[in-house]
Parts: structure tokens; sequence; C-alpha cells
């Protein structure tokens, strides 16, 4: 009975998260050509808490995210949630994979939210992204990249690329170090629930987020780092040892 009991209650937050997934989309579609840059980033970062609470996430930011940019903000890269969770403590434009365009609702939403597409395949067109970042950071945006490329476990940490701290060479913004870990609301241990690596499957990370206990989302901002007259191999290999500090459980 109380599995049961689990599958109704995941089921009723998986359709009402539906329905505020398309009422995004509506959103990005009707009313977001009549509005400022300014409000949709509100409407966005509203969206994205609401979206929490309706799966049952609970947020908890440490640190300052930043009040105003140009700043690159960079992560590790856990799961399918993480770009809300980022979205909902502070709207940034995300630097994503070119094919999320092209998935049904995500696409629209992550267009919507000013996401600059990159082919990973093509370093003309990484070289494209990183000069269109450094242009973006020049006019004062707040840009987010996942800089190990997929998803890992949260517990181990992947290498971080590289490519795309040249922007902020270039536009000689700061990088701010961000950290992500998932936990239980109830005991404060690490949950794995909401991983999405390896072989599995979106539905089966979405299900097995929405039939755990509680969840917290906590981010840890770190402090804005400048170049220094680093490279960006050395930076980016810098910023990762900072964000394992941060995100390993004091």
């Amino acid at each position: 009975m109380k599995r049961l009991g689990v599958r109704v209650s995941a089921g009723w937050r998986l359709t009402r998260a539906m329905v505020h997934i398309m009422t995004g989309c509506v959103m990005v579609v009707v009313l977001f050509p009549r509005l400022t840059s300014a409000q949709k980033e509100a409407r966005i970062q509203l969206w994205a808490h609401t979206l929490l609470a309706r799966l049952a996430i609970k947020l908890v930011v440490i640190g300052e995210p930043p009040a105003q940019g140009p700043a690159l903000l960079a992560a590790n890269h856990i799961s399918w949630l993480d770009i809300v969770v980022m979205h909902a403590a502070r709207h940034c434009r995300f630097v994503s994979k070119a094919d999320v365009k092209h998935w049904p609702l995500i696409g629209t939403l992550a267009t919507g939210a000013g996401t600059l597409f990159i082919e990973r395949e093509s370093r003309r067109d990484a070289m494209r992204v990183v000069h269109h970042m450094a242009e973006r950071l020049q006019a004062g945006d707040i840009l987010a990249i996942f800089p190990e490329g997929t998803t890992s476990d949260g517990v181990n940490m992947l290498p971080f690329h590289a490519n795309l701290f040249q922007a902020a060479i270039a536009a000689n913004a700061p990088v701010l170090p961000v950290a992500l870990r998932f936990t239980d609301f109830a005991s404060g241990e690490h949950s794995l629930a909401p991983c999405y690596i390896g072989d599995d499957s979106l539905m089966r990370s979405v299900w097995r987020t929405l039939t755990s206990p509680q969840l917290c989302a906590v981010l840890i901002f770190g402090d804005p780092q400048s170049a220094q007259g680093r490279d960006r191999r050395a930076w980016a290999a810098d910023v990762r040892t900072t964000v394992e500090v941060l995100r390993t459980p004091s």
C-alpha cells in the first residue's frame, strides 16, 4: 500500500510538472516577445522555482550568486535538473549542445532562456561560440557552462574542458566556481536519485527522482576569480579544484 501511495504521489507531481513545462513553452512563444530582458529573467527564475516546488525539491543556496554581469559560472554537472536549479537561484544564459534546440518542449524553453548552442563536433563552431560568449560577457551578461561536458554521478568529477574559459579571458571577465549536489531532505546524506549518467534513460532518472524521499538541491557559489595570467587550461584546472572543495560537505 505504501509503495502504491508513493507511485500515486509521484505520478501527480509528474503531471503537475508537465503542465508547468507546457505553460512555460506557451509563455516563451506568446509572452516573451513583448517583455524586456529583465522581465524575461524574472519570469524564468520564478518558473524554475515553481517547477522545483512541483517536483518536491527544496532549493538551498549557499554563497552569493552574482548580482550582475559580466560573469561566467562554471559548475559540475549531475542531472537534467541542474539548469532548472541554477535558473531558480539566478538567471543565466547557458551554453548547450546544439541538438537540445530541437528537443520537444525543452528546446523551446532553452531558446527562450537565451541559451547559446554549440556543435560540439565542429572546431569552427566552437570558435564561433567562444567569440559570441566573449561578446555577451563584454555586454554584461551572466553565462553558465558545465565544463565536464557531460553528467557525472555527483561523487566523482570529470576533468574540466578548457575551451570555453577562453571567452572569459578574451572578455576580461571573472569566473565563478559553482558546486551542485543533491541530498536527502531528512538525513542530509548525498542522493544519487537525480543522476543521469551512462546507460540511464531520462524517464528512469525522472521517475527515480519523483519516487525518492524529498530531495534538496544544494547550490554553492564560490568567489569570483580573474585569470591573473593563467591560460585557459590552467584556469579550468584551478576552477575544478575549487568546485571540488565547495561541493564537499564540511
